[in-house]
């Protein structure tokens, strides 16, 4: 198997970057690229809301296949404005009915706290507009996220709301009841 480590240090050794060869890669997938046909609207009528983690590949771990669902990533999977922006949309314009959330064991956020945003504005002289959104109980930000989503005055389609944590050493999702 083949990292993106080796691909990372091929790159460093040929005078490339990281982004020329993301570039050439598009250009190999293009040359081979068939129009599939589809339009935006997911076949599965679900978003899928979960953290940036580059060990989470949501589409294998869930099955899915391309037009399959709305994919929603930040840092920690945090239900933000922009997330509850981005499902309202996919809700109202696009026809999602579902939504998954899911965040993961090991998350980095578990490591940080709102300092962080203090440490920024001593750094740079601004201190952010956002929350980092740091947590230390996985499942108690799962349930927050999930009650964020079922409390939004935008979306339309909030019966159908589950959340999940991943386990990125097992690959398994462990559902949380949102009522403990």
């Amino acid at each position: 198997m083949t990292t993106s480590a080796h691909h990372s240090a091929n790159a460093a050794r040929t005078g490339g970057t990281v982004t020329d060869r993301l570039v050439e890669a598009n250009q190999r997938y293009a040359d081979r690229f068939q129009d599939p046909g589809m339009d935006a609207r997911p076949v599965l009528r679900v978003a899928v809301v979960a953290c940036m983690d580059a060990r989470l590949d949501l589409h294998d771990a869930l099955g899915l296949e391309l037009g399959d669902c709305h994919t929603i990533r930040n840092a920690g999977g945090a239900v933000t404005d922009d997330v509850i922006r981005s499902l309202t949309i996919s809700q109202r314009a696009l026809g999602t009915r579902s939504v998954i959330l899911i965040h993961h064991t090991g998350c980095g956020l578990e490591s940080l706290t709102e300092d962080f945003r203090h440490e920024l504005e001593e750094e740079v002289g601004q201190r952010p507009p956002w929350a980092v959104e740091a947590f230390r109980d996985v499942d108690q930000d799962v349930r927050q996220s999930m009650q964020r989503v079922r409390t939004s005055p935008f979306l339309v389609h909030t019966d159908d709301v589950r959340g999940f944590v991943f386990d990125v050493k097992q690959g398994l999702l462990r559902e949380i009841d949102p009522a403990v």
